[in-house]
């Protein structure tokens, strides 16, 4: 899968911030939630625009591209 068929980042969407593609909620939202104990439930459930296999997907993609920043 590639992050494109996932997040969009256009200006007149959120100013340009990194969006799950199809909705309003910034991949950073995510990051911030996850980082901050909220579980992965209560984050689909706070966001029902968000589906549980694009999480996982953006998730499983941002470690891929942490490895490779590493390497």
């Amino acid at each position: 899968m590639d992050l494109q068929d996932l997040i969009v980042s256009d200006r007149d969407l959120m100013g340009g911030e990194p969006c799950f593609r199809g909705t309003r909620v910034p991949v950073a939202t995510l990051f911030d939630n996850l980082a901050d104990g909220v579980s992965l439930d209560q984050i689909l459930a706070e966001w029902p625009s968000l589906n549980r296999a694009d999480v996982v997907a953006v998730l499983a993609l941002a470690g891929q591209y942490v490895r490779r920043a590493a390497a």
